[in-house]
């Protein structure tokens, strides 16, 4: 049989049909070549390589395989139908942007100026003026607001449109995490009051962190971006922030952006209100993306490969025949049927495996990669006492569990599984967390690779200045977030960075 590192067998071996063959060569070097402590980077994209991603022929861009689509695609299920609850509608913009409407707010474009893409030709002809693809979309939708906002009974708009979107500056591309191209969701909404924009930005903060949480079994905090940080021209960015104790490095995981009044003023989204005066609406924007994926596999992975939180699994539950020489082959291989059968009617996403020219270790392997929650093995030994053997992918555990209550056993199983995964992350994010008074410990930190609480004097000179003086190889440190749950901060408490009164405590670390 063979092991983890795929290498073929040379024994008979029986098909479904039960007759034995010659073994069909299989493939071999199955099995990660470098391992997570060693080399993050090596170990992400070999990784993500496996069946998650495609490298395409344009640097920066990626082909998402199905392995990593329906993970996409269990969160849209999940958010669209959250966000329909709240009134929010679907629609679709287009893709090209006028140079006119998107130069408008001076901010916004100015964040956004280097990633830019520009359509220049048509065929080989020049294009009169350059078209932009849009790198976000609110100059691309505010002009029609303030066509479709009149009155006070317009509002509150809420449009949700899931699409791609392309920023073309940066270095070095990373599957999911940062890349030229990728797919999304972007709420744009209006409100007559900020009262009604600011608990909307808080109201989705919270999907996004039942995404992570619940879905990707991610610990996230909740905070607010600092002014140097926060959305180019908006009012106030809030975000959800996970942490990748690995590297070391925090990744701003979604935004929650409360825009105030400054699109409303520039693009004119005007509307009389109920006492017949003119007034100005008050907007947000809000987004999360495929990077949610990489976060998920940086986060849960290890040296054998993928390990997928049971929520976003696509197959939950692998079945694998083992037939010994001289077993029943084709009641092992009904008994597995038979198996996935009762899985799915249970409601579990489960398949069987009953390729005859793979070992059952070369499989196990295999599917481990891959990252399916739970193995179940089906051997002789199982068919004769009526049971099955389970096989957690997240601790390695090993169960015999009787086939008649295969279905109850397995759910109670998988839901032990998300929360294992998520208590786990949690407790290695919060080794990470140092709590530091001074420059020095900050320093540090720093080189250990922590996630920093600091008391901050919450102005932007000084966040600039921590940036200036830790800029490395490895990057400058910042702002993560102003968690929402703030510690208690004893009066008289000084900044870490600049020795003026402390106003919060503030995140701060590397990032992605």
């Amino acid at each position: 049989m063979a092991g983890p590192s795929g290498k073929k067998d040379k024994a008979e071996k029986a098909g479904p049909s039960g007759k034995k063959k010659k073994e069909v060569k299989k493939e071999t070097g199955l099995g990660l070549s470098v391992k997570k402590d060693e080399n993050f980077g090596e170990w992400y994209s070999e990784v993500c390589k496996h069946e998650m991603i495609e490298y395409y022929d344009i640097s920066g861009c990626y082909i998402l395989r199905p392995w990593s689509m329906a993970i996409w695609e269990i969160m849209q299920s999940f958010f669209d139908a959250e966000i329909k609850k709240m009134k929010v509608k679907n629609c679709y913009f287009p893709l090209f942007v006028s140079p006119g409407v998107l130069e408008k707010e001076k901010d916004h474009i100015e964040g956004f100026a280097p990633e830019v893409a520009w359509v220049t030709k048509s065929g080989k002809s020049d294009l009169e003026v350059p078209i932009a693809i849009r790198p976000t979309s609110e100059t691309v939708m505010y002009p029609y607001f303030s066509k479709w906002i009149r009155g006070h009974r317009d509002l509150p708009l809420k449009l949700n449109q899931w699409c791609n979107v392309v920023r073309w500056e940066f270095s070095n591309p990373t599957p999911f995490i940062r890349s030229r191209e990728f797919l999304w969701q972007e709420g744009h909404t209006a409100f007559a009051t900020k009262e009604e924009a600011d608990e909307e930005v808080l109201q989705i903060l919270e999907l996004y962190r039942r995404i992570y949480e619940e879905y990707l079994a991610v610990p996230v905090v909740k905070g607010m971006k600092s002014e140097n940080e926060k959305f180019a021209g908006g009012l106030y960015t809030t975000s959800v922030e996970a942490f990748i104790p690995n590297t070391g490095r925090g990744v701003q995981g979604a935004t929650s952006h409360c825009l105030g009044q400054n699109f409303a003023k520039m693009f004119e989204i005007n509307y009389e209100n109920e006492k017949g005066e003119t007034a100005m609406v008050w907007q947000n924007s809000w987004a999360y993306s495929t990077r949610t994926i990489g976060v998920m596999i940086m986060t849960h992975g290890d040296d054998k490969g993928l390990i997928l939180p049971p929520k976003v699994a696509s197959v939950q539950v692998v079945v694998i025949p083992v037939p010994y020489k001289d077993a029943n082959t084709q009641g092992i291989f009904d008994a597995c049927t038979a198996t996935v059968s009762t899985l799915c009617e249970a409601g579990i996403r489960a398949e069987e495996d009953l390729r005859d020219n793979y070992s059952p270790g070369w499989k196990y392997s295999n599917w481990e990669m891959k990252g399916v929650p739970l193995r179940i093995e089906i051997g002789p030994r199982d068919l004769e006492n009526d049971q099955v053997r389970t096989v957690r992918r997240d601790n390695g555990v090993k169960e015999d569990i009787p086939r008649g209550s295969l279905g109850k056993h397995v759910q109670e199983l998988l839901e032990k599984i998300q929360q294992n995964m998520y208590e786990v992350a949690k407790q290695k994010r919060e080794a990470c967390v140092e709590e530091i008074k001074t420059w020095d410990e900050f320093i540090e930190a720093l080189n250990k690779k922590k996630l920093i609480l600091a008391p901050w004097c919450d102005e932007e000179e000084v966040e600039r200045d921590v940036k200036a003086r830790t800029k490395g190889e490895t990057g400058a440190a910042k702002t993560l977030c102003s968690p929402f749950e703030q510690p208690e901060l004893p009066e008289g408490t000084l900044c870490f960075a600049s020795g003026k009164p402390a106003k919060k405590w503030t995140y701060w670390g590397r990032s992605y």
